[in-house]
Parts: structure tokens; C-alpha cells; sequence
């Protein structure tokens, strides 16, 4: 013990304990200034504004401002692909250089939605349905039947669609709608230039029958004549199946 005592008194020992704390101390601030130099401590810089612009754009003030950027993407109809819409952290905030800033941008491709049941549906609950699914209603087809304005089916780049079928968000649905008459009214076509069997053929083909034939000035060649008029007239839209029409025909 009392060696030990003795060696502390020693210059040898505080020549070595003065060497220990100088080592510690540099390793102390090499460490520090280090880690400052590093980081970039106190080093900071304003984020640019890129919100608004397009990606391209974008990208070049932000790499020409020392950062990173991360892109996410989502879909808005009627909104210009490839424009940043949000960035995060916002626009004069400070930032280290280097730091990752996030972007989300419109992306062109439409991401696919599930096709709704919109059949035996009324078309303002349909239209309301599509909407909900950022679908919209392209064109109406209406066809004999006793529902008035309901939905019987639908078709999509015209082949038929089913519930459940993926279907790009923003596609245009085309609706096949009743028209209130039922299958028991036809629409009566118009016979005005027909001949009498053209004439005929075409009520035939639609369950109608031919009336009453009243020819019009000097009929040489009744084969020939045309139908120069007819009654009930085209005009009045659906009639009963089995109706007669009355034509009138002159050569």
C-alpha cells in the first residue's frame, strides 16, 4: 500500500494521467465535431415549394435543392396526370440536405372498382350507386317492358356486365332501361316510301297487321305504288300488337 502511495506521488504517474486525459479529451472531440460534421448540426434549408407542379419538374428543384424525394400515387378523374398534389414536409419548412420529402402524385392509370348490383334498380338509385363508385352513366337503351325507367341491364364497351366484375374507376356504363309499355306495345315504324310488300314485311315483323289500302290519283301498277302516307302515323310512337295500319299509297 504504501508503494502505491509512493508511485502516486510520482511524475511518472502524472505524466501518464495527464497523457490518459488528453487522450480522452481528443477522442471526446473528434466524436463530437464528428458526428456535428456528419449530421450537418445547425445546417438547415428551406423545402421548395413543389406542390402543383408536375413530377418532372418536381424532382429537378428538388434534387437541385440537395433532397430526396419518395412518390406515392392516387387516381382523380378529371385531374391532369403526373401533377403533385401533395408533399409533406410542407413548402418553407426547414430542413437537414438530404432530407426524404414526400410526394403524391395523380397517376394516369385508373385502379379497378367492383361493379355494383344495380339491376331491378330505378335509375336514380343506380346513377347515385355509380357515382358512389366514381362510375359514370354513359348511354340509356330503353326496351318494352311494364317497369318504368328501371334498371334490366347493363353493358360496358358493349358486352353485357355483371355485379362484382372489376371495372376501371371512371368508366362510362351504358343502362338498358324499361320503358313503362310492357311487351304487349311495339313502336310502329315509319312505311312513308315503302312498297306494299316492304310495307307489309315491316308490320309483319313488328306483330302488326296491314289495314285498310286506299290508293291515291291514277294506280297504273299497284306493285309499284308507295305508301305516301298511314294511320296511325309514325309519330304516335308504341301501339298495341295486332294493331291495324291504314295505308295510303300513289304511284
Amino acid at each position: 500500500m504504501s508503494k502505491l502511495l509512493l508511485y502516486l506521488k510520482t511524475d511518472a504517474f502524472r505524466k501518464n494521467l495527464i497523457a490518459a486525459f488528453v487522450v480522452v479529451l481528443l477522442l471526446f472531440l473528434v466524436i463530437y465535431f464528428g458526428l456535428r460534421a456528419y449530421t450537418k448540426h445547425g445546417v438547415a434549408i428551406e423545402v421548395p415549394q413543389v406542390k402543383g407542379m408536375q413530377i418532372d419538374e418536381a424532382i429537378r428543384v428538388l434534387e437541385k435543392a440537395d433532397l430526396e424525394y419518395y412518390i406515392d400515387s392516387v387516381y382523380q378523374m378529371d385531374m391532369k396526370p403526373g401533377l403533385v398534389i401533395e408533399q409533406d414536409p410542407e413548402p418553407s419548412s426547414h430542413v437537414k440536405t438530404g432530407r426524404t420529402i414526400y410526394l403524391t402524385i395523380i397517376t394516369q392509370v385508373p385502379p379497378d372498382v367492383a361493379f355494383p348490383d344495380i339491376i331491378d334498380k330505378t335509375f336514380i338509385e343506380a346513377s347515385a350507386m355509380l357515382r358512389n363508385q366514381s362510375l359514370k352513366v354513359g348511354d340509356t337503351v330503353y326496351v318494352s317492358d311494364i317497369a318504368r325507367d328501371v334498371v334490366l341491364d347493363v353493358k360496358f364497351a358493349g358486352q353485357p356486365l355483371k355485379a362484382g366484375r372489376m371495372v376501371p374507376k371512371g368508366s362510362k356504363i351504358t343502362l338498358v332501361l324499361g320503358n313503362g309499355r310492357g311487351a304487349s306495345e311495339v313502336e310502329l315504324p315509319n312505311l312513308i316510301g315503302f312498297s306494299l310488300e316492304e310495307a307489309r314485311f315491316a308490320l309483319t315483323g313488328v306483330g302488326l297487321n296491314v289495314g285498310t289500302l286506299t290508293y291515291s290519283g291514277s294506280v297504273l301498277d299497284s306493285l309499284s305504288a308507295k305508301v305516301i302516307s298511314q294511320q296511325p302515323d309514325s309519330t304516335a310512337g308504341f301501339v298495341g300488337i295486332g294493331t291495324a295500319v291504314n295505308l295510303t299509297l300513289s304511284n
